[in-house]
């Protein structure tokens, strides 16, 4: 796909996402990744990791109705959404008391725990890829700390030389899990999605 085809692809969905609602053109990749792997249920209790600026949130609340809940974590504040069931959090993931904090903050353990989160692009490709690792294993730590046993986890993870260890690293927690790009991301784009069901327990 050439560098205009990206733009038009970019503004696609950027547009679908003004006319729909959704804060962020990253909501339509969890809605594909949804319809594929069916990971978000009516009644879910669901934990956003990396929430800001709020799309993933709008999308979970849409699938999980007003029988579920949505915890959402960001280091900066997340605006209200006009949902009593979605509660958000300014915390940063990477610190230890966060999943305390977290469950405090739910009304039982999780089912899912989901994560878009980014690092702070520095232009320099193997650090970008080292610290979207880290991000990843910080949302996995998390995951392990809160899930309820048999719940699932979804991480997006830039590709590179540390993908397949970290990969490897859910299969040890997870009975099954997927590696996935949903249409909404760019072709060039490294990003990835882990899709990981069946949580063994902690």
């Amino acid at each position: 796909m050439g560098k205009r085809a990206q733009e038009r692809k970019r503004e696609h969905y950027y547009r679908m996402a003004k006319h729909a609602g959704y804060r962020s053109r990253a909501s339509f990749k969890l809605k594909q990744l949804n319809l594929r792997f069916r990971i978000l249920k009516r009644g879910d209790v669901v934990v956003d990791l990396g929430a800001a600026p709020g799309g993933w949130l709008q999308v979970a609340r849409e699938a999980v109705g007003g029988g579920g809940f949505v915890l959402g974590i960001d280091l900066q504040r997340i605006e209200k959404l006009p949902h009593e069931n979605i509660k958000t959090l300014v915390a940063d993931i990477t610190d230890s008391s966060t999943p305390d904090m977290i469950r405090q903050n739910l009304p039982h353990p999780p089912d899912i725990v989901i994560s878009d989160v980014s690092p702070k692009i520095s232009g320099v490709w193997s650090v970008d890829h080292a610290r979207s690792v880290g991000l990843a294993r910080a949302s996995l730590n998390i995951a392990e700390q809160v899930l309820r046993k048999g719940g699932k986890f979804l991480i997006k993870v830039f590709q590179g030389e540390l993908f397949d260890e970290f990969v490897g690293e859910v299969r040890g927690k997870f009975e099954s899990v997927k590696v996935s790009k949903p249409p909404a991301s760019r072709k060039g784009s490294a990003e990835a999605y882990i899709v990981a069901k069946g949580f063994k327990g902690s």
